[in-house]
């Protein structure tokens, strides 16, 4: 092997020169590829979400969340962009791995989620918000009206899911006599919920009130709104910011516009007028968070 070995090592030592000079080369270049290069880009989704976030057929999308990528990346040129579900717990991770370059699943934007990985962070750059809600509880309709406050449920199952900021809400110490089950995502709940085997389902009220809406069997209770604010925002990986802000302004027209209405109205019929006015956003909302790494008032417990 001696002869084979050398010639292994020489070309290793070719090869680690022609690496070094493509760094450098790209070093020289001006900017990142853009994700918006080839106009094709695909963007993670929920798929049980009916209103935000909802594949009723495989490759097919609908609801508020979807309506707004595609408005928005169309404003960049991006007229046909590909969804693919992921799950809650999930979405990081397919941004990082690749998987997919957007995220539009009612991600909310937190402090923890957009710091950099070098600041214990999960390295992501959202966009938004383009929407944001309180928390609220979801029943059955032969149950609604029982539960006027929220010590009323104490005792009482209730069911959330993994990598929800509704999750975590629910385990502070003020709701210690809720009892809560996590399920693997939002199908999960609904389903036990019209089963029977709990009593409630909690997260943003906006989800709430499209599984309501696609489901007469199915009521928010209005009076229980709790928590502080999720402002949902589109996320990417960091390292795009031209990208982001390009995004940023489309997300500003987009939401002066009426169409934010229009588009809202259509996909979240069963959402008080109160409430859709709540979840607009300012032009002032969407630039303190959109693409940087440290809002001044972004959430520190999600």
């Amino acid at each position: 092997m001696g002869t084979s070995g050398r010639r292994f090592r020489t070309i290793r030592v070719g090869a680690a020169v022609a690496v070094l000079a493509g760094a450098a080369l790209a070093g020289c270049s001006s900017k990142p590829a853009s994700l918006f290069d080839g106009g094709k880009v695909e963007v993670g989704a929920k798929s049980d979400q009916p209103g935000t976030s909802y594949s009723p057929h495989d490759g097919e999308f609908n609801g508020f969340d979807i309506t707004v990528a595609r408005e928005v990346l169309g404003k960049v040129g991006v007229k046909s962009p590909s969804f693919e579900g992921v799950l809650s717990k999930n979405r990081a991770r397919a941004l990082h791995e690749g998987d997919v370059q957007l995220i539009a699943a009612t991600y909310s934007i937190t402090r923890e989620r957009m710091a950099p990985k070098s600041q214990h962070g999960e390295g992501l750059d959202f966009v938004g918000p383009y929407a944001s809600t309180q928390q609220g509880v979801l029943v059955r309709t032969d149950d609604a009206g029982d539960y006027k406050r929220l010590n009323d449920l104490d005792g009482h199952l209730v069911c959330v899911w993994e990598g929800t900021t509704s999750a975590k809400e629910l385990e502070r110490k003020a709701y210690g006599d809720i009892r809560t089950v996590t399920e693997t995502d939002a199908r999960d709940c609904v389903k036990r919920l019209r089963e029977g085997t709990v009593d409630a389902v909690s997260t943003d009220q906006l989800l709430l009130y499209g599984f309501m809406g696609a489901d007469p069997g199915l009521t928010v209770e209005p009076a229980l709104s709790f928590g502080p604010f999720n402002d949902y925002g589109i996320a990417m990986s960091k390292g795009h910011r031209d990208d982001c802000k390009k995004l940023q302004q489309a997300l500003m027209d987009y939401a002066r516009s009426n169409d934010w209405d229009q588009d809202f109205h259509n996909n979240l019929s069963r959402v008080p007028k109160e409430i859709r006015d709540k979840a607009r956003p300012t032009d002032a909302d969407i630039d303190t968070y959109s693409c940087t790494d440290k809002p001044g008032n972004a959430k520190v417990d999600d």
